[in-house]
């Protein structure tokens, strides 16, 4: 070996021959792999990209739907509370329509039971009264007959007496109260 000569050991080929057969079939290697293997990675690296961009465009598109599903559901809630509310308030103002009805109603009624217990009332006075002019009528015109020591069976002269006699008692009342 000679000095400043490279020693490769066991790669130094024996032959000349053998380098140059190698390095022709390494670039033969070389364009059939850049011919045939790297197209093929090229290839199979652009559909997985377009895969991915495709995902990637799906997945947006389903997250702007479902964001436009949300907006909408949100519109929907909204409406919903807004008919909910209208519906409550549509509610408070029956109740309270029919709470006046009812009280309106119910003094309708308390003042027609009134007027009927008040006529009622009269009526029995008035049949009370009757009932007593009578009794005492009859009472009075007994007494008056001992009284008198007469007889007032007369049944004119009586009523007369009886009138008279209730006549008077009344206007002592008046004058007394």
């Amino acid at each position: 070996m000679l000095p400043g000569e490279l020693d490769l050991g066991p790669l130094l080929p024996e032959h000349p021959e053998e380098l140059f057969v190698g390095i022709a079939l390494f670039l033969i290697i070389l364009a059939v792999m850049w011919k045939v293997v790297v197209p093929m990675f090229e290839k199979t690296y652009a559909e997985r990209t377009a895969a991915i961009q495709g995902g990637i465009q799906r997945a947006e598109a389903a997250q702007a739907e479902a964001a436009a599903a949300l907006e909408e559901y949100k519109a929907q809630l909204s409406s919903a509370r807004e008919e909910a509310s209208r519906i409550r308030e549509e509610a408070k103002t029956q109740g309270a329509a029919i709470v006046a009805d009812m009280r309106q109603q119910a003094t309708e009624e308390s003042s027609r039971l009134l007027a009927n217990a008040k006529a009622q009332i009269e009526a029995e006075r008035a049949a009370a009264v009757s009932s007593l002019r009578t009794e005492i009528g009859g009472l009075a015109t007994t007494l008056a007959g001992r009284i008198v020591g007469e007889s007032l069976d007369d049944d004119e002269r009586a009523r007369r007496t009886v009138d008279r006699f209730i006549a008077d008692l009344e206007t002592q009342s008046v004058e007394q109260a």
